[in-house]
């Protein structure tokens, strides 16, 4: 849709620029003179856009998007087998916010939030070369892995929520 490569590695001021050129000739404001019929299609392809927008600036759904056009399926709500230690790392991260939350300690959480950033930003920098190398047995593991992360970080995001209010 965007005329962008299909690689996990993508330009953000390209992808800006390609989906403002999209949505400048599918806006349904565009198409406001068009029979019913037309407007309905302007909208239709205005929401593809915006969909397609939001997968490819996400990278955890830029992943997926790429793993599934290559026919990997990521299998997370029926696939829960990880690596040992990745589990283990999990159980750890999830005692910690447990912990701090329940001692209302927030420089605890903030430091879990920080690790957990680093963690992912080095994680998503393996996914990327996975991807773009055609590993996909290895990303598809990496993006379940990474889906587990996003739910650690939102939790940490609640409790810190929590604390604040």
């Amino acid at each position: 849709m965007f005329g962008l490569p299909a690689r996990f590695a993508i330009d953000a001021a390209s992808l800006d620029t390609a989906f403002r050129e999209v949505q400048a000739q599918v806006h349904p404001d565009r198409h406001a003179g068009a029979g019913d019929a037309g407007r309905r299609v302007a909208m239709q392809w205005s929401t593809r856009a915006n969909e397609a927008y939001q997968t490819l600036k996400n990278p955890l759904k830029r992943a997926t998007y790429l793993l599934e056009l290559r026919g990997a399926d990521i299998g997370a709500e029926n696939n829960t087998a990880m690596e040992p230690a990745f589990l283990m790392q999990q159980m750890e991260w999830r005692e910690a916010v447990e912990d701090a939350t329940g001692a209302k300690n927030v420089n605890a959480l903030d430091k879990l939030l920080r690790d957990l950033r680093e963690d992912k930003k080095l994680r998503y920098g393996k996914l990327g070369a996975l991807l773009d190398s055609g590993a996909d047995a290895p990303a598809v593991e990496a993006v379940r892995q990474l889906m587990f992360l996003e739910k650690v970080e939102d939790d940490i995001g609640h409790s810190l929520e929590a604390l604040d209010a």
